[in-house]
Protein backbone atom coordinates (compact mmCIF):
# COMPACT_ATOMS: atom_id res chain seq x y z
CA UNK A 1 0.00 0.00 0.00
CA UNK A 2 2.77 2.52 1.14
CA UNK A 3 4.62 1.41 -2.27
CA UNK A 4 1.02 2.16 -4.33
CA UNK A 5 0.76 5.70 -2.79
CA UNK A 6 4.37 6.81 -3.48
CA UNK A 7 3.77 5.91 -7.35
CA UNK A 8 1.09 8.13 -7.16
CA UNK A 9 2.90 10.67 -5.53
CA UNK A 10 5.53 10.91 -8.12
CA UNK A 11 2.94 10.39 -10.61
CA UNK A 12 0.93 13.61 -9.51
CA UNK A 13 4.76 15.39 -9.10
CA UNK A 14 5.10 15.04 -12.70
CA UNK A 15 2.03 16.23 -13.61
CA UNK A 16 1.88 19.07 -11.85
CA UNK A 17 5.50 19.64 -13.02
CA UNK A 18 3.99 19.63 -16.78
CA UNK A 19 1.39 21.67 -15.93
CA UNK A 20 3.28 24.12 -14.12
CA UNK A 21 5.68 24.44 -17.40
CA UNK A 22 3.32 24.45 -19.84
CA UNK A 23 1.20 27.16 -17.61
CA UNK A 24 4.35 29.38 -17.63
CA UNK A 25 5.27 28.40 -21.17
CA UNK A 26 1.94 29.95 -22.11
CA UNK A 27 1.82 32.99 -20.18
CA UNK A 28 5.42 34.56 -21.06
CA UNK A 29 4.38 33.64 -25.20
CA UNK A 30 3.85 37.00 -26.51
CA UNK A 31 0.51 37.73 -27.59
CA UNK A 32 -0.58 37.94 -31.53
CA UNK A 33 -0.75 40.97 -32.42
CA UNK A 34 -1.94 40.90 -36.08
CA UNK A 35 0.45 41.34 -39.29
CA UNK A 36 3.69 43.24 -38.58
CA UNK A 37 5.14 45.27 -40.52
CA UNK A 38 7.79 43.32 -42.29
CA UNK A 39 5.35 40.33 -42.20
CA UNK A 40 4.57 37.06 -40.14
CA UNK A 41 5.75 33.91 -39.85
CA UNK A 42 2.81 32.75 -40.75
CA UNK A 43 2.87 34.20 -43.73
CA UNK A 44 6.18 31.23 -44.22
CA UNK A 45 4.43 28.80 -43.13
CA UNK A 46 1.73 29.08 -45.76
CA UNK A 47 4.17 28.81 -48.63
CA UNK A 48 6.03 25.82 -46.74
CA UNK A 49 4.74 22.97 -45.39
CA UNK A 50 5.43 22.11 -42.08
CA UNK A 51 7.49 18.98 -41.37
CA UNK A 52 5.09 18.23 -38.90
CA UNK A 53 1.96 17.93 -41.03
CA UNK A 54 3.51 14.50 -42.50
CA UNK A 55 3.45 12.96 -39.00
CA UNK A 56 0.63 10.27 -38.56
CA UNK A 57 -0.99 9.11 -35.13
CA UNK A 58 -1.31 6.12 -36.24
CA UNK A 59 1.54 5.12 -37.63
CA UNK A 60 3.47 4.98 -34.35
CA UNK A 61 3.72 6.08 -30.48
CA UNK A 62 6.24 8.27 -31.09
CA UNK A 63 5.22 10.04 -34.01
CA UNK A 64 1.95 10.45 -31.73
CA UNK A 65 4.37 11.91 -28.85
CA UNK A 66 6.27 13.98 -31.16
CA UNK A 67 2.60 15.44 -32.26
CA UNK A 68 1.38 15.41 -28.65
CA UNK A 69 4.71 18.08 -27.74
CA UNK A 70 4.57 19.85 -30.64
CA UNK A 71 1.22 20.65 -30.82
CA UNK A 72 -0.12 19.92 -27.82
CA UNK A 73 2.27 22.28 -25.72
CA UNK A 74 1.99 25.04 -28.30
CA UNK A 75 5.72 24.07 -29.66
CA UNK A 76 5.02 23.58 -33.56
CA UNK A 77 5.29 27.60 -34.15
CA UNK A 78 8.59 28.01 -31.89
CA UNK A 79 10.44 25.16 -33.19
CA UNK A 80 10.17 26.38 -36.65
CA UNK A 81 10.98 29.86 -35.87
CA UNK A 82 13.77 28.77 -33.88
CA UNK A 83 15.19 26.76 -37.24
CA UNK A 84 14.47 29.81 -39.28
CA UNK A 85 16.86 31.79 -36.86
CA UNK A 86 19.57 28.83 -36.72
CA UNK A 87 19.78 29.76 -40.42
CA UNK A 88 18.09 26.90 -41.82
CA UNK A 89 20.97 24.37 -41.48
CA UNK A 90 20.81 21.30 -43.66
CA UNK A 91 21.34 18.39 -40.79
CA UNK A 92 18.54 19.59 -38.81
CA UNK A 93 14.75 20.65 -39.28
CA UNK A 94 12.50 20.88 -36.77
CA UNK A 95 11.63 17.46 -35.99
CA UNK A 96 15.14 16.54 -35.12
CA UNK A 97 15.11 19.33 -32.94
CA UNK A 98 12.45 18.24 -31.11
CA UNK A 99 13.36 14.56 -30.71
CA UNK A 100 16.60 16.00 -29.44
CA UNK A 101 14.83 17.41 -26.92
CA UNK A 102 13.09 14.50 -25.86
CA UNK A 103 16.87 12.55 -25.90
CA UNK A 104 17.98 15.16 -23.65
CA UNK A 105 14.82 14.72 -21.24
CA UNK A 106 15.06 11.03 -21.30
CA UNK A 107 19.14 11.37 -20.70
CA UNK A 108 19.03 14.13 -17.73
CA UNK A 109 16.15 12.05 -15.92
CA UNK A 110 17.98 8.60 -16.64
CA UNK A 111 20.77 9.64 -15.65
CA UNK A 112 19.96 10.95 -12.34
CA UNK A 113 18.10 8.39 -11.48
CA UNK A 114 21.41 6.45 -11.73
CA UNK A 115 22.71 8.92 -9.52
CA UNK A 116 20.06 9.27 -6.85
CA UNK A 117 18.31 5.69 -7.22
CA UNK A 118 14.83 7.36 -6.72
CA UNK A 119 12.16 7.96 -8.83
CA UNK A 120 12.12 11.29 -8.11
CA UNK A 121 14.45 12.15 -10.83
CA UNK A 122 11.19 12.00 -13.20
CA UNK A 123 10.85 16.18 -12.08
CA UNK A 124 13.80 16.24 -14.25
CA UNK A 125 12.19 15.54 -17.83
CA UNK A 126 10.30 18.84 -18.28
CA UNK A 127 13.91 20.35 -17.23
CA UNK A 128 15.94 18.40 -19.69
CA UNK A 129 13.00 18.97 -22.18
CA UNK A 130 14.07 22.78 -22.45
CA UNK A 131 17.22 22.60 -20.89
CA UNK A 132 18.41 22.95 -25.14
CA UNK A 133 16.83 26.00 -25.91
CA UNK A 134 19.03 27.81 -23.37
CA UNK A 135 22.33 25.97 -24.09
CA UNK A 136 22.10 25.35 -27.26
CA UNK A 137 19.67 27.30 -29.76
CA UNK A 138 19.89 30.50 -28.06
CA UNK A 139 23.39 30.57 -28.24
CA UNK A 140 23.79 29.68 -31.60
CA UNK A 141 21.49 32.10 -32.35
CA UNK A 142 23.15 35.07 -30.93
CA UNK A 143 26.32 33.77 -32.27
CA UNK A 144 24.87 34.28 -35.89
CA UNK A 145 23.02 37.58 -34.90
CA UNK A 146 26.07 38.83 -33.54
CA UNK A 147 28.23 37.39 -36.96
CA UNK A 148 25.34 39.53 -38.91
CA UNK A 149 25.54 42.79 -36.89
CA UNK A 150 28.93 43.02 -37.34
CA UNK A 151 29.06 42.91 -41.40
CA UNK A 152 25.80 44.99 -41.55
CA UNK A 153 27.28 48.82 -41.63
CA UNK A 154 29.88 47.84 -44.36
CA UNK A 155 27.18 46.44 -46.72
CA UNK A 156 24.28 49.44 -45.96
CA UNK A 157 27.94 51.63 -46.87
CA UNK A 158 28.57 49.46 -50.20
CA UNK A 159 24.75 49.72 -51.33
CA UNK A 160 24.73 53.09 -50.79
CA UNK A 161 28.00 53.74 -52.98
CA UNK A 162 26.70 51.07 -55.90
CA UNK A 163 23.20 52.65 -55.78
CA UNK A 164 24.43 55.98 -55.86
CA UNK A 165 26.69 55.13 -59.07
CA UNK A 166 23.01 54.44 -60.76
CA UNK A 167 22.31 50.71 -60.17
CA UNK A 168 19.07 49.14 -58.65
CA UNK A 169 18.79 48.10 -55.32
CA UNK A 170 18.30 44.60 -55.64
CA UNK A 171 21.46 44.66 -58.60
CA UNK A 172 23.64 46.30 -55.95
CA UNK A 173 22.66 43.16 -53.35
CA UNK A 174 23.60 40.98 -56.17
CA UNK A 175 27.14 42.95 -57.14
CA UNK A 176 28.14 42.85 -53.53
CA UNK A 177 27.57 39.18 -52.92
CA UNK A 178 29.48 37.94 -55.56
CA UNK A 179 32.57 40.15 -55.62
CA UNK A 180 32.61 38.38 -51.72
CA UNK A 181 35.80 35.57 -51.77
CA UNK A 182 34.51 34.31 -48.14
CA UNK A 183 30.36 34.93 -48.13
CA UNK A 184 29.68 35.86 -43.74
CA UNK A 185 26.12 34.89 -42.61
CA UNK A 186 25.19 38.07 -44.14
CA UNK A 187 25.79 37.71 -47.69
CA UNK A 188 24.35 34.05 -47.21
CA UNK A 189 21.21 35.33 -46.67
CA UNK A 190 21.24 38.16 -48.57
CA UNK A 191 22.04 35.50 -51.45
CA UNK A 192 19.09 33.68 -50.54
CA UNK A 193 16.72 36.41 -50.84
CA UNK A 194 17.94 36.99 -54.26
CA UNK A 195 17.19 33.37 -55.23
CA UNK A 196 13.71 34.04 -53.79
CA UNK A 197 13.25 36.63 -55.95
CA UNK A 198 14.45 34.54 -59.17
CA UNK A 199 12.46 31.61 -57.85
CA UNK A 200 9.10 34.21 -58.50
CA UNK A 201 8.89 35.97 -55.01
CA UNK A 202 8.15 39.17 -55.03
CA UNK A 203 10.74 41.78 -53.96
CA UNK A 204 8.79 43.01 -50.72
CA UNK A 205 7.95 39.12 -49.67
CA UNK A 206 11.60 38.26 -49.96
CA UNK A 207 13.19 41.35 -48.34
CA UNK A 208 10.51 40.77 -45.26
CA UNK A 209 11.69 36.83 -45.45
CA UNK A 210 15.09 38.16 -44.71
CA UNK A 211 14.25 39.90 -42.11
CA UNK A 212 12.14 37.16 -40.52
CA UNK A 213 15.04 35.12 -41.06
CA UNK A 214 17.81 37.15 -39.22
CA UNK A 215 15.44 38.28 -36.38
CA UNK A 216 17.50 41.01 -35.90
CA UNK A 217 15.74 45.13 -35.43
CA UNK A 218 18.65 46.78 -37.48
CA UNK A 219 17.19 44.46 -40.35
CA UNK A 220 13.77 45.11 -40.07
CA UNK A 221 14.39 48.70 -39.99
CA UNK A 222 16.44 48.27 -43.21
CA UNK A 223 14.12 46.28 -44.95
CA UNK A 224 11.27 48.73 -44.13
CA UNK A 225 13.08 51.62 -45.90
CA UNK A 226 13.64 49.80 -48.63
CA UNK A 227 9.85 49.15 -49.08
CA UNK A 228 9.14 52.50 -47.88
CA UNK A 229 11.50 54.05 -50.84
CA UNK A 230 9.85 51.58 -53.04
CA UNK A 231 5.82 52.74 -52.42
CA UNK A 232 6.86 56.25 -52.18
CA UNK A 233 9.76 56.81 -54.62
CA UNK A 234 12.17 58.56 -52.59
CA UNK A 235 15.87 58.65 -52.93
CA UNK A 236 17.23 55.39 -50.96
CA UNK A 237 20.38 56.70 -51.30
CA UNK A 238 19.86 59.45 -48.28
CA UNK A 239 18.26 57.09 -46.29
CA UNK A 240 20.54 54.10 -46.17
CA UNK A 241 23.51 56.84 -45.63
CA UNK A 242 21.22 58.18 -42.89
CA UNK A 243 20.30 55.01 -41.70
CA UNK A 244 24.17 54.05 -41.35
CA UNK A 245 25.25 57.08 -39.17
CA UNK A 246 22.06 56.45 -36.89
CA UNK A 247 23.33 52.82 -37.27
CA UNK A 248 27.00 53.71 -36.03
CA UNK A 249 25.97 56.08 -33.14
CA UNK A 250 23.65 53.47 -31.80
CA UNK A 251 26.50 51.12 -31.35
CA UNK A 252 29.41 53.90 -30.05
CA UNK A 253 26.66 54.50 -27.70
CA UNK A 254 26.45 51.07 -26.99
CA UNK A 255 30.28 50.64 -26.76
CA UNK A 256 30.42 53.51 -23.87
CA UNK A 257 27.34 51.72 -22.04
CA UNK A 258 29.32 48.49 -21.82
CA UNK A 259 32.83 50.13 -21.02
CA UNK A 260 30.90 52.44 -18.21
CA UNK A 261 29.58 48.72 -16.89
CA UNK A 262 32.89 47.33 -17.44
CA UNK A 263 34.29 48.98 -14.03
CA UNK A 264 31.32 47.36 -11.81
CA UNK A 265 31.38 44.44 -13.24
CA UNK A 266 35.11 44.21 -12.15
CA UNK A 267 34.22 44.44 -8.74
CA UNK A 268 32.86 40.90 -8.40
CA UNK A 269 36.20 39.10 -9.32
CA UNK A 270 38.03 41.78 -6.73
CA UNK A 271 35.96 41.08 -3.76
CA UNK A 272 35.89 37.40 -4.88
CA UNK A 273 39.94 36.58 -5.78
CA UNK A 274 41.66 39.33 -5.29
CA UNK A 275 40.85 41.25 -1.55
CA UNK A 276 40.47 37.61 -0.19
CA UNK A 277 44.03 36.36 -1.14
CA UNK A 278 45.39 40.45 -0.23
CA UNK A 279 44.01 39.88 3.64
CA UNK A 280 45.90 36.67 3.47
CA UNK A 281 49.27 38.03 2.72
CA UNK A 282 48.69 40.96 4.74
CA UNK A 283 47.17 39.23 8.15
CA UNK A 284 49.03 35.87 7.57
CA UNK A 285 52.00 37.27 9.57
CA UNK A 286 50.01 38.72 12.39
CA UNK A 287 47.73 35.68 12.89
CA UNK A 288 51.40 33.44 13.08
CA UNK A 289 52.76 35.53 15.37
CA UNK A 290 49.75 35.78 17.42
CA UNK A 291 49.27 31.66 17.72
CA UNK A 292 52.94 31.37 18.37
CA UNK A 293 53.10 33.69 21.24
CA UNK A 294 54.76 36.14 19.86
CA UNK A 295 54.33 39.96 20.40
CA UNK A 296 52.88 41.98 17.52
CA UNK A 297 55.45 44.57 15.16
CA UNK A 298 53.05 47.35 16.49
Amino acid sequence: MEQFVNLLMLALLFAGSMAAFTAVQRFLRPPDMGPSPVGDISDMEGREVSVFSRLDPNRSWLERVDLFLARGLGLERKLEETYMLLGKPANSDPLRMLHAKELTAIGLAAGMFLLSDSFVSIIFLPLGFFLPDGLIYSRRIRARQDDIIRNFPTFVDLSALMIESGLDYMTAFDRIVKISTQKTGLELEVERMINEIQLGYSRRDALRNLALRTGLQEIRSFVGLIIQSDELGTSLVELLRNFSADMRFRRLNKAEKLAAQASTKMLIPLFIFIFPTVFILMLAPMITDLLMGGALPF
